[in-house]
């Protein structure tokens, strides 16, 4: 994993290359061999200092979750115990065998970053007297951990506020902001950029500049001052105290790792340095037993790599899209486009008229210029990705496609129309999608000759910011047409899911009952407030009022309408309709009315909730807190356990991944199959026959659950035995 070679300068460079991996991960093992290496040119008087490095083209990814899990297997002592060893280590660079009373006689130690260094792949050159990094824009260095429900426990968390103070530091650790190298140094989180091709070179130049200066970190010096102050310092103390509150804005407690953090912090910068150590390592052992940080590593780690690697892909060959086609220039059909583009695919943008195709083309290259603007691509970059889209009229411009997607109006008899215009210029075999999110897919294929041909592909929107794709199996659907879906969700840097046909699919099958739940709140005289602020103490980001007007008031009618339709007497959803007809009807359709549940300025920003909605619906006596977040919270999971039960979800893995990803439902529980675990399935079908009895048949639970809860089984355990 680590190997070391010494120069004929005394420069020892320790090169970490794992084998098998395209990107480094640290193990234990790995950390004992860095240990030996560091060691041994330490106590070596040949070796005027070291340079970390790595052989491929990224520094490293993390830390092998394997660690972890094994950790978490032995205990609290066991976790903390592994992480003082890393920390053991890390010291030992940081050290660099300085004497510890006077802080003589260190070896410069520099770390050369040739790409990517995540985590521990970058708490490792927080440790040295120097990092540099090779001027790559495509790299990205920070510490995500937060990201996936826990905190850089491995020093980073330490280092960093004493680095930068905590206030520049939050970013990096509260949000888990990844930077390239250019905008890294900026921040100074590392020390230098240079040419990749002069990496090691100038890594080497720095380090036999270094010797005999006695390197060693700030805070270990005497004259050490904690950058913006400490909790007691006047400066210090706002920057905690407002650090406190935008923790809890941004989390409204729902996320023990990010409390965490903070903690440690806090207590951290009021101790000597080796102190705030043991002081990270307890919490982080905190935070690693609680049920939401191994959740979160699981959907947002695991299983969503998993599914990214094609867990659910068919095993046939690779069907990389080479030309899409693209019907309809609107939003999502621009955005389909535009992700292509970026991935490298030339795409056919085709509309009903020549000014509309060149709207589409012209939403992508508005979309270039933000990324150009915001330095995440070059105008030359720009230039040639906007080149790859072609816009046009004729369907005639769709020969030689390998993929078409329609994104037209959701209307089956338009759909129909493009569909079999598409099919007449296509090559026999083409694969053919829909974009739709509620349309069957079975009864769209009708349009086409060769149903195992056609499948529905639903991007979320906007497509630029959504990282979810839902992949719908039609009844016909062969397997070559997933996994020519499959393929370009791949391609364009995506989630999928695939589920199979029915109504709504997955996604909005389980939004639309939150949506709906928050709406019958209101309709019961519970304040809006009180609604929005209780899914949002859920940890959902946003709460159901406030979705609806995201989404509009008028799409929801028309769901609406549709659904009565096609259910007839077995609709139930009347309450519901009582309050968004008439606000429909009034022209509060959401924020692109500038006018819905809440109220808004001219530029579309929130102003608050509508008064006008007390009016409406008189607050009637407020019920527990507790009563509005169980209705909301088991609403989505209970479709979600119908979902699995009626095999439109056949994987509990793309039942959470899709719900955390498409619709944010409270990610620091890992989605409603981990919910579900975490609060145990005899809780979960006893509270819901509780709301069942109190507001309807929709809390009945499944028999699947029922089932779980009889026999002690949890959904994850059930999935990882079969």
């Amino acid at each position: 994993m680590f190997t070391s070679a010494t120069g004929a300068d005394g420069v020892a460079v320790i090169t970490w290359d794992l084998p098998g991996k395209s990107m480094n991960v640290m193990s234990m093992d790995g950390f004992a061999e860095l240990d030996r290496l560091v060691s041994e040119a330490l106590a070596d008087p040949s070796v005027k200092g070291l340079v970390i490095t790595s052989a491929k083209r990224d520094f490293a990814a993390g830390m092998d979750l394997a660690v972890i899990a094994a950790m978490k297997a032995g205990g609290a002592q066991a976790i903390f115990d592994g992480v003082m060893r890393m920390h053991a280590v890390l010291r030992r660079i940081e050290r660099a065998g300085a004497d510890p009373k006077t802080l003589k006689g260190a070896k410069p130690i520099a770390a050369a970053l040739p790409g990517t260094a995540l985590g521990i792949g970058l708490e490792i050159p927080l440790a040295c007297h120097r990092i540099l990094a090779a001027d790559n824009p495509r790299a990205k260095i920070g510490l995500p951990e937060i990201k996936v429900g826990i905190f850089p426990g491995a020093g980073g968390t330490t280092r960093l506020v004493r680095k930068m103070g905590a206030m520049a530091a939050s970013p990096f650790l509260l949000e888990g902001k990844l930077s390239d190298p250019v905008a890294a140094k900026a921040a100074g989180l590392i020390d230098e950029v240079v040419a990749p091709e002069d990496l090691l070179v100038r890594a080497r130049e720095w380090v036999l500049s270094a010797v005999g200066t006695d390197p060693s970190k700030p805070w270990d010096r005497r004259d050490y001052k904690m950058p913006g102050g400490t909790p007691y310092h006047p400066a210090g103390f706002q920057t905690f105290v407002g650090a406190s509150a935008l923790v809890n804005h941004q989390t409204q407690g729902a996320y023990p790792a990010a409390k965490a953090l903070l903690s440690a912090v806090y207590e951290g910068a009021l101790v000597p340095f080796d102190t705030a150590l043991r002081i990270e390592a307890r919490w982080f052992t905190h935070v690693l037993l609680d049920p939401s940080s191994s959740a979160m590593i699981r959907t947002l780690f695991l299983d969503k790599q998993a599914l990214e690697k094609g867990a659910s892909r068919p095993k046939l060959p690779d069907e990389s899209v080479k030309r899409l086609g693209v019907l309809g220039a609107g939003m999502m059909g621009a955005g389909i486009a535009h992700a292509a583009a970026l991935a490298g695919i030339d795409v056919v943008l085709i509309d009903a008229t020549q000014e509309a195709a060149d709207k589409g083309r012209a939403t992508a290259e508005g979309l270039l210029t933000k990324a150009v603007q915001r330095k995440r691509m070059t105008a030359d970059q720009a230039a040639e990705t906007l080149a790859r889209i072609a816009p046009a009229t004729d369907h005639a411009a769709l020969a030689g496609c390998d993929l078409v997607i329609e994104a037209v109006f959701e209307d089956p008899a338009v759909k129909a129309e493009v569909t079999r215009s598409a099919l007449r210029h296509v090559a026999p075999g083409t694969i053919l999608a829909t974009n739709t999110s509620t349309l069957p897919i079975t009864d769209l294929a009708r349009a086409s000759d060769a149903p195992e041909s056609f499948i529905g592909i639903h991007f979320f929107s906007p497509v630029d910011r959504m990282m979810l794709v839902e992949i719908i199996k039609g009844r016909a659907t062969g397997p070559r047409a997933v996994a020519k879906a499959l393929d370009l969700v791949r391609q364009i840097g995506k989630t999928p899911i695939v589920v199979n046909d029915a109504r709504f699919f997955y996604a909005n099958r389980c939004i639309i009952p939150y949506l709906n739940e928050g709406v019958r709140l209101v309709s019961e005289g519970v304040p809006p407030a009180m609604v929005e602020n209780a899914a949002r103490l859920l940890g959902m980001p946003v709460g159901p009022l406030q979705l609806i007007d995201e989404t509009s008031l008028d799409l929801g009618v028309r769901i609406a309408k549709a659904t009565r339709a096609a259910l007839g007497s077995a609709y139930r959803d009347d309450a519901v309709d009582a309050v968004l007809f008439p606000m429909a009807e009034a022209g509060r359709l959401g924020r692109k009315a500038r006018a819905g549940f809440y109220d808004y300025d001219e530029r579309g920003e929130r102003l608050g909730l509508w008064p006008g909605l007390a009016d409406r619906f008189p607050p009637a006596a407020r019920p527990p807190l507790a009563d509005v977040q169980d209705r909301l919270m088991l609403a989505q999971a209970l479709e979600a356990v119908r979902a699995l039960e009626e095999g439109v979800l056949a994987d509990i893995r793309e039942g959470d991944v899709g719900a955390v990803l498409g619709w944010g439902f409270a990610p620091w529980s890992g989605g409603p199959f981990s919910w579900l675990d975490m609060v145990g399935a005899a809780w979960a079908v006893a509270r819901a026959e509780e709301l069942a009895r109190a507001h309807g048949d929709r809390f009945a639970p499944p028999k699947l659950l029922r089932d779980m809860a009889a026999e002690r089984r949890t959904f994850h355990a059930t999935a990882q035995a079969a």
